[in-house]
């Protein structure tokens, strides 16, 4: 039961991290923007962003599933998986880390939606909400991506859970959804403070998660992977 609290803290926090991470938190603001312009009060605003959120969570919940499953087909790559994982971790949490700290940057993809399409799917209701926050889950920005393949899939093949673990993640991405969802009704200019101290709290907690990162990965790659190369 402790393991399962430290595996899902461990998948909401990364999902956290994502959420406040400059492109997911761009593209959350910008969504919710585009929602809260179709609603004519408060109410209706955090049923549009619980659908927004719920497009995101089941994202990541078939991604999820298709990976895990993927792999589980395929006896030789889930036999080195479940046997070699500790060897592994090591590399990659080191990379996760450096990539968080900005030492190594990864390029950026420049797929999105554009502005036509997402306004129409904000005026299709909640389901069009849904569909928003669906596409913009698998809109990856290299540090989401490094959240998400290097550091929850191992999570997801560790426990074989194709459910749980990448809707608690789900649910760490959308938090900041329906916060701002909320607040929208104070105003642009509180939005844009919000932002900018979300902004602030993204630097210092990426700095602190990459920094624990490459301490994690030190301390298995000298545990698992220097015994094995030896």
């Amino acid at each position: 039961m402790v393991e399962w609290f430290i595996i899902l803290g461990s998948a909401l926090w990364f999902g956290v991290l994502t959420s406040i991470s400059p492109c997911p938190l761009a593209t959350n603001i910008a969504a919710v923007s585009f929602l809260s312009k179709q609603v004519n009060h408060t109410t209706q605003s955090l049923w549009m962003g619980a659908a927004y959120s719920s497009g995101r969570m089941s994202s990541y919940m078939v991604l999820a599933a298709l990976l895990l499953y993927g792999v589980a087909s395929t006896p030789k790559l889930s036999h080195f998986l479940q046997t070699q994982m500790n060897i592994l971790l090591g590399p990659v949490l080191l990379l996760v880390g450096a990539c968080l700290l900005g030492l190594i940057r990864l390029p950026s993809s420049s797929w999105g939606l554009s502005n036509q399409l997402q306004q129409h799917l904000a005026k299709q209701g909640q389901w069009g909400a849904f569909a928003l926050g669906s596409i913009f889950a698998l809109s990856f920005c290299p540090t989401s991506a490094a959240l998400f393949f290097a550091s929850l899939l191992p999570l997801i093949m560790a426990q074989q859970s194709s459910f749980w673990v990448p809707a608690i993640y789900g649910v760490g991405t959308a938090m900041p959804v329906l916060i701002i969802s909320a607040l929208l009704t104070l105003g642009t200019i509180q939005v844009a403070n919000i932002y900018n101290q979300l902004t602030l709290v993204e630097r210092c907690a990426r700095r602190a998660s990459g920094a624990i990162f490459l301490l994690a990965g030190f301390y298995y790659c000298w545990l698992y992977l220097m015994p094995f190369l030896r």
